[in-house]
């Protein structure tokens, strides 16, 4: 299952004002990047597949995952938080959300954000947070 192009666009619109950040292709879904790193990453769970996704959000799908990185006080209460957040076990300081109808995009749009600083080089993050 593909993520659906409604949600690549809103995707889009956060990420791509962002200096530096890129799309590309994942070995599943899409992600989006910053010198090498990703801050955002968005993949469509249907029938267990991909494993991973599957087993460590819970659902075998129909679903739709983002994971992004967060850090100190947002990082303990997004992972404290329950639905739509969970605890992917890939790196200590990554989150994963559901995506659905009931989404705020104004709240991904401040957490991808976020992420982004997370991952970004100082200068460019330094950009973002004096815009």
């Amino acid at each position: 299952m593909d993520v659906p192009a409604d949600v690549v666009a809103r995707l889009r619109a956060i990420c791509d004002p962002l200096p530096g950040a890129y799309e590309e292709a994942a070995w599943a879904g899409i992600r989006f990047r910053v010198r090498g790193r990703t801050f955002v990453h968005c993949v469509a769970i249907a029938e267990g597949r991909p494993p991973a996704f599957s087993r460590h959000a819970g659902t075998r799908g129909p679903a739709l995952a983002l994971t992004f990185e967060a850090e100190g006080e947002e990082l303990l209460a997004l992972r404290s938080s329950g639905h739509p957040f969970w605890k992917p076990p890939w790196r200590p300081t990554v989150v994963g959300m559901f995506v659905n109808d009931d989404t705020d995009w104004a709240e991904v749009g401040e957490l991808v954000t976020e992420s982004y600083c997370v991952q970004a080089p100082k200068k460019l993050r330094a950009q973002v947070r004096a815009g």
